[in-house]
């Protein structure tokens, strides 16, 4: 498979799991800091408040070595893995993966598709108000400073 550092192929992936999240009424916003200290490669709110966190993958090392991702449960009603076209599938069926709580899509540049949901698991309403104020504040910082109203950092 591809090497784990290849940005290229990771951001191919952003580029579509955002489009396929835009078709279903999500709007991500990528590399969002957690309260945790983790980061989350893109959290997303739906249409009715629901928050999603989408995790990308680009190589079986980076997968199987990744241990942190149930920090991000707290944070989100939804959980998913993302990984490029051609990624072995099968490795999310491990109990490690947890394949009952975390769904999987697959992306390219162009699109994606979700191949599997992920389990619902509602935020108490004080955690949701609080990460989606995080999120709406985080996403209007970058989209200021990127149309050079404010010059600030863009974490």
């Amino acid at each position: 498979m591809t090497d784990q550092t290849d940005p290229l192929i990771a951001a191919d992936v952003l580029r579509g799991v955002s489009r396929l999240l835009y078709r279903h009424a999500y709007l991500g916003v990528p590399e969002v800091p957690l309260r945790n200290g983790r980061r989350a490669d893109i959290m997303a709110l739906g249409p009715k408040g629901e928050i999603m966190i989408v995790e990308i993958k680009v190589s079986r090392a980076d997968l199987l070595g990744d241990g942190k991702w149930p920090d991000y449960l707290d944070y989100c009603d939804h959980y998913y893995w993302a990984v490029p076209q051609g990624f072995d599938l099968t490795l999310f069926d491990r109990a490690a993966l947890a394949p009952d709580v975390a769904g999987l899509m697959v992306a390219d540049r162009y699109d994606g598709a979700i191949v599997r949901e992920a389990s619902h698991r509602p935020l108490a309403a004080a955690r949701r108000k609080t990460e989606t104020l995080r999120i709406a504040r985080l996403a209007t910082r970058r989209m200021l400073s990127l149309s050079a109203i404010l010059d600030v950092d863009l974490a």
